[in-house]
């Protein structure tokens, strides 16, 4: 966990948050592409840090730009564009935001290394749901597979239902030392009424749907491509029941890797109210499987 305060700075109407060093929490994967001898096998520079951890640094931003709005029922959408390792310096941003047809407060939000590299890019909304976010428009250009191997059992239109899902606290806790921007509500549950999950957490707990959604074959090396999480009636809490529904969106490839794109959507367990939802892209490389090679 950073020990250094957060400082926002305003250029321009861009705000930008301070530049941290995210780690590579899963780094002793072995065998995955946090794992430094596995990345630089399928040509990476080491170990990537995961997308859902570069989340972790926008919510102070978030909530800078929309207030209370942004966690209640508003979004991320951020598209993948360059991999990280351990301890890579890297800034986020937001800009100014415009107002909808809809009432909907949208503005461009990224992050990039001290160099200008562009880790990720996409949108961020508040005050209700954005259909036309960076990820759906990714979706609706997503040119259909032609010859899918690990995911071959998978369809566009595939579902699943209620797959019981629960972000435990003792673990979740223990994660938090990782986390670059550390928000009071991820401690004191007082606050919101219960223990808030940090992004990374939230967003697992959204995946739940991924492996009985997609039955691949034989064994991969995935990656994040891309994430977008949106609150419909959020915060999302530690020690509570939810269930989860997914639903394949788009299936994909590209001369090193298959893609799927996945929408799913949490509902607590009880009075199964929708709480948020999520929109991934993942991108299986082709080098790390026999089907490929």
């Amino acid at each position: 966990m950073t020990t250094e305060p957060f400082t926002l700075e305003a250029r321009d109407g861009v705000l930008a948050g301070p530049v941290r060093r995210p780690i590579n929490l899963s780094r002793d994967a072995a065998g995955s592409i946090h794992d430094d001898a596995t990345a630089q096998t399928l040509g990476f520079r080491g170990g990537a840090v995961a997308g859902n951890i570069h989340f972790e640094q926008f919510p102070p931003l978030m909530l800078a730009r929309f207030g209370e709005d942004w966690r209640r029922r508003g979004g991320l959408s951020l598209y993948f564009l360059h991999a990280t390792t351990d301890g890579e310096p890297v800034q986020a941003f937001v800009g100014a935001p415009e107002t909808l047809a809809n009432g909907v407060r949208r503005a461009s939000a990224w992050m990039e290394t001290p160099e200008g590299v562009r880790v990720c890019e996409g949108t961020a909304w508040a005050g209700g749901e954005d259909l036309d976010s960076a990820l759906r428009r990714r979706v609706a250009q997503q040119k259909p597979a032609t010859d899918l191997r690990i995911l071959r059992s998978s369809r566009v239109g595939d579902t699943v239902r209620d797959i019981p899902s629960r972000l435990d606290s003792t673990t979740a806790l223990r994660r938090l030392e990782g986390v670059t921007e550390p928000l009071p509500e991820y401690r004191d549950a007082a606050l919101f009424g219960g223990l808030v999950a940090a992004p990374a957490v939230a967003i697992d707990a959204l995946r739940a749907v991924e492996k009985p959604l997609f039955p691949t074959d034989g064994d991969y090396v995935g990656m994040f491509g891309a994430i977008e999480l949106e609150f419909i009636d959020g915060p999302i809490f530690l020690d509570r029941d939810y269930r989860v529904d997914g639903r394949v969106l788009a299936l994909g490839e590209s001369p090193k890797t298959e893609v799927t794109w996945y929408e799913s959507t949490l509902r607590e367990a009880q009075q199964d109210r929708p709480v948020a939802r999520l929109v991934m892209m993942s991108r299986l490389l082709k080098a790390s499987s026999a089907l490929w090679t």
